[in-house]
């Protein structure tokens, strides 16, 4: 990308053509401080799945085309209208409805989160979406403690990292699976206790042999697919399966009578700042006091630069990166 004009800024645009392959390169206007939406410059954008169904238009948000995708940043206050509590210069996090793979974006003030000193843009920018969401899923969708096996999925990825951290920080007792050594061995260091590779067709008999048959208390699931379908195989007695996304591609067909069987639940995970305001305040406290004792350590992949935007959702698309992938700017 080439230095943009004064006032102007480079960006991505996915246009009338849906799909990563028609993403563009392009500048645009700074956009403007509102009444209630202050600019930020973006030093980091964190990459997630929804970002890839939303450009091929299969999402359930579906911004007018044009738009400039990516939904999760980090950066330095750049403009505020007079009365706002935020300051140019100040460090934020924040999720975004759309605009997140440019330079600048319009950041609602009620949805930003101070970024302490200690913490650098690229991890800054992987705690608004991915931490906010395990976070909800649980210490909301249920309520997790030291009784608890918490069998999370995609234990590398970025949903599924966040959620070993919250779930070992909580005293619960951690089985991660994922799809290699390395990226077990990733989890384990976050506070996994036990990991399993989900491409050993038995892992869910490894599982239910880890927890003397009795099956994990909580699922956290990412994938979707048959994994979630495999996963009420291996769920306890009055269990919950957190439907957290589709990084498969594929909604699952849940067997009714799986649950019947188990006296268990399904519970699909979906929060937003408007509907969930007063929760999202609560649990945005109880992370950065988890992030101050030190108890969650954000891990990023972080080799792409804004011009790189497709390298880095196709290597989200293979799932070929560990933790959370980001975009420098």
């Amino acid at each position: 990308m080439n230095a943009p004009e004064e006032n102007t800024m480079n960006c991505w645009i996915s246009g009338k053509t849906p799909g990563v392959d028609h993403l563009t390169p392009e500048t645009a206007p700074v956009p403007a401080a509102t009444a209630g939406a202050m600019i930020v410059q973006i030093k980091a954008a964190a990459l997630n799945f929804s970002d890839l169904l939303m450009i091929d238009g299969t999402y359930q948000v579906r911004p007018p085309r044009p738009f400039i995708p990516g939904q999760e940043i980090s950066g330095i206050v750049h403009e505020v209208l007079p009365g706002s509590r935020w300051k140019p210069g100040d460090r934020v996090a924040s999720k975004v409805f759309s605009g997140g793979f440019s330079e600048y974006v319009a950041v609602r003030e009620d949805m930003a989160i101070a970024l302490p000193d200690t913490l650098d843009f690229s991890r800054g920018a992987a705690l608004p979406v991915v931490y906010m969401t395990a976070m909800v899923a649980l210490h909301h969708s249920v309520t997790i403690g030291k009784a608890d096996t918490v069998l999370i999925h995609a234990a590398a990825g970025g949903v599924g990292l966040a959620a070993v951290e919250i779930a070992h920080a909580a005293g619960a007792r951690v089985i991660a699976t994922a799809g290699s050594t390395e990226k077990l061995d990733l989890a384990r260091q976050h506070g996994a206790d036990l990991g399993i590779n989900y491409k050993n067709p038995e892992w869910k008999d490894q599982v239910k042999a880890a927890t003397a048959g009795k099956g994990a208390s909580v699922i956290l699931d990412p994938v979707g697919g048959d994994i979630a379908v495999q996963s009420l195989r291996c769920i306890a007695r009055y269990g919950t399966l957190l439907i957290v996304g589709f990084a498969s591609g594929e909604i699952a067909k849940l067997p009714s009578n799986y649950l019947l069987l188990k006296s268990a639940a399904a519970r699909g995970v979906l929060w937003d700042h408007d509907r969930d305001a007063e929760l999202i305040a609560r649990l945005t406290g109880q992370l950065q006091s988890l992030l101050a004792a030190g108890k969650i350590a954000p891990v990023v992949d972080d080799r792409f630069d804004l011009s790189q935007l497709p390298e880095a959702l196709e290597a989200l698309a293979n799932r070929s990166s560990m933790g959370k992938l980001i975009l420098k700017t």
